[in-house]
């Protein structure tokens, strides 16, 4: 069962995530890729940390299309989609490119999570409804994690919503 858990900053996306995964050892891949020069990034981390389950295995900085290529036990949990577009954009230098240029990359994870075959959740986070934003990288990411939000749904069999820590199924 993959399932894909959307939602806003600070809406309880990651807590629903882990909570759709409780009493059973798990895989963490965390995407995100700690500045030692950020404390307050490196604070979210810390927080994401001390919730999860002691058993659970954390791969920090993960490749999530390499990771769900490789065997594993138990569940996994992918969290997030966000912060790996945004460090494909930096390792490829594509904020100033054409929209699609990360489409290979894109592709890679649609493929890997539609063969993955055990427990998967993926946290994604939803952009598209708020302004539009004033910058064109603003605009290129809300684009961008749109459209692989909405590959990733597709290939996912069922996906979540969640505002104000309620999550509502979209499927």
């Amino acid at each position: 069962m993959r399932t894909l858990v959307l939602g806003g900053a600070r809406s309880g996306k990651s807590g629903f995530a882990e909570a759709l995964l409780a009493g059973a050892p798990a895989r963490y891949l965390a995407t995100a890729v700690p500045d030692p020069a950020d404390a307050d990034f490196a604070d979210r981390i810390a927080a994401h940390r001390a919730r999860r389950p002691a058993d659970w295995t954390t791969v920090d900085g993960a490749d999530p299309v390499a990771a769900l290529r490789e065997p594993t036990l138990g569940a996994t949990l992918l969290d997030d989609i966000g912060t790996w577009l945004t460090a494909r954009f930096d390792a490829r230098a594509a904020w100033d490119s054409p929209r699609g240029t990360l489409t290979p990359d894109c592709d890679a994870l649609v493929c890997a999570v539609a063969d993955y075959r055990q427990r998967l959740v993926i946290v994604s986070p939803e952009v598209g409804m708020d302004v539009i934003p004033a910058t064109r990288s603003g605009r290129l990411f809300r684009d961008e994690i749109g459209i692989l939000n909405q590959r990733l749904a597709a290939v996912c069999d069922e996906a979540f919503l969640v505002v104000a820590g309620l999550p509502l199924r979209l499927n």
